[in-house]
């Protein structure tokens, strides 16, 4: 939701309505990755910052510097802020802007994974290593090669093998790279370089990784999501076609990749047979959420399932001050996934 919408909203009935609070109030964050790691839970958020940045559609008011992991023993109790893992200064690729961050393990070694903007001012994604889960983390010198974009989500499948899930539109780049090649063509409308209406829509991208978690062991590909009719869908079918924060959870031997629809707000979700796809467009996991963006992450604790998300009530609607949430979420008996709404019957 834009955040010259949200004026008219009472944020006290709001949070007295919402399914969950939030998990952090010493400083904002957004974005949640969430992991079981050893039996507890270690969330991997973006750090958002009052820059003083004005407002606009690439996102430029998304300033964030650093990274903090938060953990939890337990989903009744506190969430601990674990402070600083990795700064922006430590990265010698990345000038700004540490977005979305994922991370996993191997070996005893955890990883974390991070989109950031390089010196040319193009969105690559890069690796940190740690022997902690909660840092801090040391940066690789350099972002993985033909890496690009934002919003890496690393998904660790039953065979030991890891793929990265990646890509957003509008300020995530992801348009500019529709010919293989970074289209560095001035233009500040997040519509220029997509796709027409009646086109099929930009897909998120997929790659496995490299025994060492660190390089891509393939070129990229496309995530394609189909409609009811087994038709890609369409870039004029906002309210299904990916947008950016791509996430994957594994049910009953089926890959859910889900995503954010961006500017229609709502999380949804498609299902396949392999991690590669294609995906057929499932429905609707999460309704919009206040505050513009909506990011997620799902995942297993003890036996059951939990959505990790986020929204602007803290800051009552800022849409760069956002704050962490979690939610029990349920599969059907089909395993379809039971469509969560974040406020009860509360209208935004």
């Amino acid at each position: 939701m834009p955040e010259d919408k949200t004026s008219h909203i009472n944020f006290n009935e709001l949070s007295q309505k919402a399914i969950s609070q939030p998990l952090i109030k010493n400083i904002y964050t957004a974005d949640p990755s969430a992991h079981v790691f050893d039996g507890k839970i270690y969330i991997y958020p973006s750090h958002d910052i009052d820059a003083g940045n004005a407002f606009d559609d690439l996102g430029s008011h998304f300033a964030m510097q650093d990274y903090h992991v938060i953990s939890m023993d337990n989903l009744q109790g506190e969430a601990k802020d674990n402070g600083v893992a990795l700064k922006i200064e430590e990265v010698p690729w990345a000038e700004k802007q540490l977005w979305a961050p994922d991370a996993n393990e191997k070996d005893g070694k955890y990883y974390l994974f991070f989109p950031a903007k390089d010196y040319a001012g193009i969105f690559k994604i890069g690796v940190a290593i740690s022997d902690s889960p909660t840092g801090p983390f040391k940066p690789q010198p350099d972002a993985i090669k033909k890496s690009f974009s934002i919003d890496p989500a690393v998904f660790k499948d039953d065979n030991g093998s890891y793929y990265m899930y990646f890509g957003g539109i509008w300020g995530g780049q992801l348009q500019r790279w529709r010919t293989g090649e970074f289209n560095a063509t001035a233009s500040h409308s997040p519509f220029a370089h997509l796709p027409q209406n009646h086109e099929p829509a930009l897909c998120a991208k997929v790659a496995k990784l490299t025994g060492d978690l660190l390089e891509f062991a393939e070129d990229a590909r496309d995530v394609v999501i189909l409609d009811e009719n087994g038709q890609p869908l369409l870039q004029g079918d906002n309210e299904r076609r990916f947008f950016e924060a791509s996430w994957m959870h594994k049910y009953n031997g089926k890959y859910y990749f889900s995503y954010s629809t961006g500017d229609t707000h709502f999380i949804c979700y498609a299902i396949a047979d392999n991690p590669y796809g294609p995906f057929t467009y499932s429905g609707r996991i999460l309704t919009p959420v206040v505050g513009w963006t909506s990011h997620h992450s799902i995942v297993e604790f003890k036996s059951e399932w939990y959505l990790f998300y986020h929204d602007s009530i803290l800051s009552k609607g800022i849409t760069h001050l956002r704050n962490i949430k979690v939610t029990k979420l349920e599969h059907d008996e089909n395993g379809l996934v039971k469509t969560i709404h974040p406020y009860n019957d509360f209208k935004l």
